[in-house]
């Protein structure tokens, strides 16, 4: 079982910048594809970026690439979303997720992917 518990979230005008943390208990991570997803109010909740157990695949919506970067660090077992150039449409609330794939080496795109999921933190850009 793991536990995931996102933080960092918070108010920032636009063009801002925040990173966002998510730390696991449980087990290690070392195994574990990891990905950050985000559901603004009155939508449905979507990929926003994707990272392998090792860190050496990642992947992002379109949209967010070039001022998004995931990040992990194993051995802190927290996975991180560096967000910049902020925008008031990058308002909504992110979590993170987990799935076990020792063999793996890519990154998953779809919620259905992933077994254990955070409770999520609140990012509000205002304009």
């Amino acid at each position: 079982q793991v536990q995931l518990v996102e933080s960092g979230g918070g108010l920032v005008q636009a063009g801002g910048s925040l990173r966002l943390s998510c730390a696991a208990s449980g087990r290690t991570l070392s195994s574990y594809a990891m990905g950050w997803f985000r559901q603004a109010p009155g939508k449905e909740r979507e990929f926003v970026a994707g990272v392998s157990p090792s860190g050496d695949s990642a992947g992002y919506t379109d949209s967010m690439k070039g001022r998004f970067t995931i990040s992990r660090d194993n051995a802190k077992n927290t996975l991180y979303l560096q967000m910049n150039s902020l925008r008031p449409e990058d308002t909504a609330v992110y979590y993170c997720a987990a799935e076990f794939r020792p063999y793996s080496d890519t990154f998953y795109r779809r919620q259905l992917e992933y077994h254990y999921w955070g409770q999520g933190t609140q990012v509000t850009v205002s304009s």
